[in-house]
């Protein structure tokens, strides 16, 4: 898979392990972040992941700031996108299966380069599921994106 990488200063930290463990695992890295500790505003950074995704230039994003919740809010008011912040693999992977999560968001004052790994994994490994419930929930969302709403 071809990911979109973003972060911000607070997350360029993590930024080398997030991005070293994605080749690792085999996929291409798209980097679309900082490339220091100098202070960025994260929507803009969340916004360049989000159009990689959008566009088809990257399959999946991920995003790293100091706790990926500024990232994740940043990112949900694009429509199209559906980010979740996991500090753990189990959400990091039920994200995707049952929410069809797109962008995965990460912060790095909480995980360190030893847990990013299965998070990833987690992530990059998972698909949507295609049990009906889930899918209608989906569509859902979609039809959120539409009409406009939370995206304001």
């Amino acid at each position: 898979m071809r990911i979109a990488l973003g972060n911000d200063h607070a997350g360029f930290p993590l930024k080398d392990s997030v991005s070293r463990t994605l080749t690792d695992l085999g996929h291409e890295v798209v980097d679309r972040g900082t490339q220091d500790d100098t202070p960025i505003d994260f929507p803009d950074v969340a916004r360049r992941v989000c159009d990689a995704v959008l566009a088809g230039d990257a399959d999946r994003g991920v995003l790293v700031c100091g706790t990926g919740v500024g990232a994740a809010i940043a990112a949900n008011k694009v429509p199209g996108i559906r980010a979740a912040v996991a500090a753990e693999a189990f959400t990091a992977a039920q994200g995707v299966e049952h929410d069809d999560v797109n962008v995965l968001c990460v912060g790095a004052w909480l995980v360190g380069p030893v847990f990013v790994e299965p998070i990833l994994r987690a992530y990059l490994d998972a698909t949507f599921s295609t049990d009906p419930d889930f899918r209608r929930r989906v569509d859902k969302l979609h039809a959120l994106d539409r009409e406009g709403r939370g995206n304001d």
